[in-house]
């Protein structure tokens, strides 16, 4: 269940939110109507066996979003309404007007919705009660966006913004990886992206190379600025941050992991809630340093 992309919202520590377990009961995802293009609800993030909908280690809280979605191609419904609108012409030696071509795409539409395949999704949270964040497995602003709309919906109120920091982080990221000193426990991974800060420069990206090469260092000197850099943190975790404060690429090293193969665990469960234990505490570490980092703002209370 570890995270692979992260993405920050904050919300105020005068938050309440005693009535979230009420509030994803009544907000459970519901199967999609025959005549529904999509569902959104909370589900078990421990899959579809459990009623838990939300696993708590500490302060922090796992809950999942799920999702169905009846996959209807445009393209399926244009081409059986040319061949519609074919034999009406042919019929009655006439081309249809548009409001008949409307009305038989809406027929076509319902009468095919029934019959789509459907498409199960879900995107897991994390309620981080001690920094007040929720950070959401993904690396799309409107993907977390739905997410923080669908607590919202829960509680009735939750006002949850995205990150935002007092400094350029391009800016930071370019000074760290022109020899600026990093924050305890940081250290410069072996990708990064390089933009020209002009509209339509140039984009370098890089993989795999080492960032202190004087290849690096001349796209520096003509003024390209660091928008994504490969970092390290303790050698516990290794991720990519953006500009856009989005973190991509997290993965837990080995450093980390061991801590969990060095316990004996049998059950599903256990061995879920030790991951997220552990992920969660290694996602407050790396919060705690890019909010110092970074000069990100508090929530509005």
């Amino acid at each position: 269940m570890f995270f692979r992309n992260l993405t920050f919202f904050r919300f105020p520590a005068t938050t309440k939110l005693d009535d979230l377990d009420a509030g994803l009961e009544q907000c459970q995802l519901k199967p999609v109507g025959p005549l529904e293009l999509s569902s959104r609800g909370f589900v078990s993030p421990f899959g579809r066996d459990s009623e838990v909908l939300a696993a708590r280690q500490g302060e922090s809280i796992w809950i999942t979003v799920g999702g169905e979605d009846r996959l209807l191609p445009g393209s399926v419904v244009n081409d059986m309404l040319a061949r519609k609108l074919a034999e009406i012409e042919q019929k009655e030696g006439r081309r249809p007007g548009g409001r008949t071509r409307k009305r038989l795409k809406d027929e076509l539409i319902t009468d095919l919705m029934p019959r789509a395949f459907i498409k199960p999704s879900r995107t897991d949270a994390l309620l981080d009660l001690e920094n007040g964040t929720v950070v959401i497995d993904t690396s799309s602003r409107k993907t977390g966006e739905n997410v923080c709309s669908e607590i919202r919906r829960a509680l009735g109120s939750f006002p949850a913004l995205p990150l935002n920091a007092e400094v350029a982080p391009r800016s930071i990221l370019t000074g760290w990886i022109s020899g600026e000193p990093l924050p305890d426990g940081l250290s410069i991974g072996d990708e990064c992206e390089l933009r020209d800060p002009v509209d339509q420069g140039a984009v370098v990206k890089v993989q795999r190379m080492d960032l202190h090469s004087d290849e690096i260092a001349r796209h520096l000197e003509t003024g390209k600025l660091v928008t994504r850099l490969a970092l390290n943190l303790d050698d516990h975790v290794s991720f990519v941050l953006g500009e856009d404060l989005v973190v991509r690429k997290f993965k837990l090293l080995d450093g980390a992991v061991d801590q969990l193969e060095s316990t004996d665990r049998d059950d599903v469960r256990a061995e879920l809630d030790a991951r997220f234990a552990l992920m969660s505490a290694e996602v407050k570490r790396l919060f705690a340093v890019l909010e110092s980092a970074l000069k990100l703002s508090k929530a509005d209370a």
